[in-house]
């Protein structure tokens, strides 16, 4: 059994016999003594382990635990708005109780009388869930039964670069770091569970303004959003989020002068472009590992439910409910972003193009539920655009080849 692991299940045992005995009792005193030694044989080899509770997966830095199985404790942590617990290397014995004391009163909802209540939480050890706007909220420093949730701050910078690698990567050696695209999806939805508000975390990464990047970034926290929005379990809805990581992976080996051309593609380019699905698709299967769904999605994302779209079928045929998602997150995003053939759409245009465009373009329940998830959340948007290359034409259709619709209404 792994430090990690060891520590967690003395965690675990040392709440439980906590609920059962009272301050001072022999057994409560073991249970405390023996999860703080799995704690600093923990810190022996990590001084500042961190640990994320998504529901029915535990991660341990950016690690998921897969040995614990179906922890129980991490689906109370995450229910009782524990989603990270941080701790530093100085944190003492008796911090650490009382840490173990705030966990078991969240966890049970017991009520902590205030004469007898610690004034603040341990120095050293931080609990919160897990928030995605950039800034840092001050900590609770009092705790009672009802205590607001504190914010860790949440960067998104490295996953970003990660999937900056990963694109490389399948350049230069044709292979998809499968693990990496996984590391990142849990990031993000984890990202997401810790600020409803805020739906699309890319917004500020200004150092991350390749367009590749942070669209399949948004689509995939979009895709997810909506999948969980339709009530789709939890390992369905990260599945979903890696076929929406990967839907244009096809795109690393499009020429950079075709993709951020400032104008109308000439025919011959746009059959370049509309090479991409086929391309990633066949990428994502020949990576040898087990993903149908996302090798489906890379290739279906442009075909609209009425047949048009691309690649053309020879026999009409339904595509898969995942990609009919990430088509209408896919035509959002790429709407929502100016690019340097077109400005950017105002969000509340976008959504009415979806409503419009249900039934022929877009699958009506996904695009639906779409456009009432988006203007739930929109107030809470805010987008840093690509400026427009300087005298760029714009393109006949605000989508072009980044989502390749149909031209839409005139405005």
């Amino acid at each position: 059994m792994s430090d990690p692991i060891r520590f967690l299940v003395s965690f675990g045992q040392a709440v439980s016999t906590m609920a059962l005995y009272k301050d001072g009792h022999p057994a409560r005193e073991r249970a405390v003594d023996r999860s703080f030694r799995c704690l600093q044989d923990l810190q022996e080899h990590d001084p500042n382990p961190r640990f994320s509770f998504l529901g029915e997966e535990t991660i341990y830095q950016e690690t998921a635990l897969r040995e614990l199985g179906d922890w129980e404790w991490g689906t109370r942590l995450a229910h009782a708005g524990v989603q990270r617990i941080e701790l530093d290397t100085n944190v003492t014995r008796e911090q650490y109780e009382e840490f173990l004391e705030e966990m078991m009163a969240r966890i049970t909802l017991s009520v902590i009388d205030t004469s007898e209540a610690r004034t603040s939480r341990p120095t050293g050890i931080k609990v919160g869930a897990l928030g995605i706007r950039g800034e840092t909220r001050e900590l609770q420093e009092t705790f009672d039964a009802t205590a607001p949730i504190a914010t860790i701050s949440y960067s998104l910078g490295e996953e970003a670069a990660s999937i900056q690698s990963m694109h490389r990567e399948v350049q230069e050696r044709g292979k998809l770091p499968l693990a990496e695209a996984e590391a990142v999806v849990r990031s993000l939805s984890m990202a997401m569970h810790g600020d409803q508000e805020m739906i699309l975390p890319l917004l500020q990464l200004r150092e991350f303004d390749e367009y590749t990047t942070t669209h399949s970034l948004n689509v995939s926290v979009l895709v997810m959003a909506l999948a969980e929005s339709l009530g789709l379990a939890p390992q369905d809805v990260r599945t979903f989020g890696v076929a929406g990581l990967l839907h244009d992976l096809g795109k690393v080996h499009i020429p950079q002068d075709i993709l951020n051309k400032p104008g109308k593609l000439t025919d011959q380019e746009r059959q370049v472009m509309q090479q991409h699905p086929v391309a990633g698709a066949q990428m994502i299967i020949e990576s040898g590992r087990r993903l149908d769904l996302a090798a489906a999605v890379a290739h279906e994302h442009h075909i609209m439910i009425n047949g048009q779209g691309y690649p053309t079928h020879h026999y009409r045929r339904d595509c898969h409910k995942a990609s009919k998602l990430v088509h209408v997150c896919d035509v959002y995003d790429a709407l929502r972003t100016r690019r340097p053939y077109r400005d950017a759409w105002e969000s509340e245009r976008v959504l009415t193009y979806l409503e419009e465009r249900a039934g022929t373009e877009f699958e009506p329940e996904a695009a639906i539920a779409f456009v009432r998830l988006m203007r739930k959340v929109d107030s809470g948007i805010q987008r840093s655009p690509m400026p427009p290359a300087n005298g760029a034409e714009p393109a006949t259709s605000p989508v072009e080849d980044k989502a390749d619709s149909a031209p839409p209404p005139q405005p």
